[in-house]
């Protein structure tokens, strides 16, 4: 196996405190913040920068189109693109089109996880919105909700207090209810009946994820899980949308993804890191996921920063 190359580069997010958190920059004043905060902002602006934060961030593009970056996925973005980004979770949006600039170009929604998880323990009424944070986590973009999700933006921005916190409510549960979305960045569990079962499937992500380069049959999976293979088979299809080699190839392809983003390891060299034991194979699997080569989304990922196309 070749060795990776020595000191690598590493190219991280920036981790954004409340001190970056101007009302120049579009942000509310300190003293009419609570739960949710609404921002409003054009490009260029020092917030479009590739960084993380520790809040839920609801991102609603109304103006230009470009390339964003959520995690390790990269896509294009036009007006009406919703995303909802996880906490922790690297973003930025680039506009390609802004010219000398627009003075309005996002809305956007933070707020944070502790407050609504404590809630969601007394009230039964927010505990349907949970789900939708865990998918968050890898990012969430939503598809024909762009004039709601406007006419939410307007009404949360405009009130204070409980009506503000009703309005966002509303928000959340139309995204809660919204069956047309993709998640952006790696791979999610859909479901599992139960917590034994739930235990059951992430005692396999984390023997996969655990070791990339071991090789983890289903064979040998059924047998320590005592199940049959057939019957482990379809539970793991059922439980993650994926068949359990693809599953794989999607955890190996992710894990190339951060590392083409935040080392400069040779291509090949990351293939080996990885767990594939074929550089074609890995080039053509990332194909197939990513849409493009490794060599293209490392230059592409570059542009997350902040650079031209």
């Amino acid at each position: 196996m070749p060795a990776p190359r020595s000191r690598p580069r590493q190219r991280h997010p920036e981790l954004e405190g409340e001190f970056a958190r101007s009302p120049a920059l579009g942000y509310e004043a300190p003293e009419d913040g609570g739960l949710v905060r609404c921002l409003a902002h054009g490009f260029p602006t020092p917030l479009a920068r590739w960084h993380v934060h520790d809040e839920y961030e609801l991102h609603l593009i109304t103006c230009t189109s470009g390339k964003a970056f959520v995690g390790d996925w990269i896509g294009q973005f036009e007006p009406g693109h919703l995303v909802l980004c996880g906490p922790r979770l690297p973003h930025n949006w680039i506009s390609l089109d802004a010219g000398e600039g627009v003075a309005e170009r996002d809305l956007v929604i933070q707020f944070e996880h502790g407050p609504l998880e404590r809630a969601a323990r007394e009230l039964p009424e927010l505990r349907e919105v949970m789900a939708l944070l865990q998918r968050a986590r890898h990012g969430i973009e939503f598809f024909g909700m762009s004039d709601r999700a406007h006419a939410h933006w307007q009404a949360v921005k405009a009130t204070r207090g409980v009506r503000r916190f009703g309005h966002f409510c509303e928000y959340l549960a139309d995204l809660a209810q919204c069956s047309d979305y993709r998640l952006l960045s790696t791979v999610q569990i859909q479901s599992a009946e139960g917590d034994g079962e739930l235990e059951q499937i992430n005692r396999i992500v984390d023997r996969i994820t655990g070791d990339l380069t071991a090789s983890v049959s289903l064979a040998d999976l059924a047998g320590e899980l005592g199940m049959g293979e057939s019957r482990l088979s379809r539970f793991f299809k059922r439980a993650t949308g994926n068949s359990f080699t693809d599953f794989v190839n999607m955890v190996r392809i992710n894990s190339a993804c951060r590392l083409l983003m935040q080392t400069d390891h040779f291509v090949a060299d990351i293939c080996y890191q990885v767990g594939f034991n074929n550089v074609a194979n890995f080039n053509r699997r990332f194909l197939e996921l990513k849409g493009v080569t490794p060599t293209e989304f490392r230059r592409q990922a570059e542009h997350r920063f902040g650079g031209a196309s």
